[in-house]
């Protein structure tokens, strides 16, 4: 049925080569519009992409450590409804300590446009296994794709716009001690190094900044 409704749209065209067999084709409209089709993907996984950095970046001006692309085990639903699951966070970050009680691991879900988010909120599993990896769960939307009340309560909202990150409403923060499983997927990833900036943002800002201030121009 897709290829009749692909051919009544003129998309694709019907070849019979000599022998009698029947083919298909694309026309110079069905090339053209795969090629805008790629072109529109790729320019929302680049908007999503550079989202995700900007979270990178505040978290570890932070002072977290960071890792994306992670494949994480979770377990979700109770008693003989519970299973085990593999969850995807677009950005997962514990804090920088030596005391277990402290990581406060949290996870970051980018979304930056509406039906993405939309197909999101109808996964209640989702969600639950991103609670059971992270003391915190964030949205981070692009601005005017949603309100913060569309967003279940069980997470926090941020909003990207131009200038910031924008907190709409914080995350609930729950005890939460990472498994052993957990700890093994971060041993064997790579976390994200943190750049120039984002070291100097757990440092503090830079001397001369503070000289200027002062009225010291050295």
């Amino acid at each position: 049925m897709i290829e009749v409704e692909l051919l009544d749209a003129g998309l694709l065209q019907r070849e019979r080569d000599a022998a009698g067999r029947e083919t298909v084709r694309l026309t110079d409209a069905g090339v053209a519009t795969l090629a805008e089709g790629l072109r529109a993907n790729r320019a929302a996984r680049d908007a999503h992409e550079q989202l995700v950095q900007r979270v990178v970046r505040e978290m570890q001006r932070a002072g977290r450590i960071v890792w994306t692309a992670l494949a994480l085990r979770a377990r979700v639903g109770e008693g003989d409804d519970a299973a085990w699951v593999t969850a995807l966070p677009d950005v997962y970050s514990i804090r920088h300590t030596t005391v277990e009680a402290y990581v406060e691991p949290v996870v970051h879900e980018v979304k930056v446009s509406r039906a993405d988010l939309l197909a999101d909120l109808r996964r209640p599993a989702k969600r639950e296994a991103y609670l059971d990896l992270a003391a915190e769960c964030w949205y981070v939307i692009r601005d005017g794709i949603a309100r913060a009340d569309e967003i279940p309560p069980a997470c926090g909202v941020m909003v990207a716009t131009a200038t910031g990150l924008d907190v709409a409403r914080q995350a609930p923060k729950r005890a939460l001690t990472l498994g052993f499983a957990t700890w093994m997927a971060l041993a064997r990833a790579q976390p994200l190094e943190a750049g120039l900036e984002a070291a100097q943002g757990c440092l503090g800002e830079p001397r001369r900044a503070a000289a200027a201030e002062d009225g010291d121009g050295g």
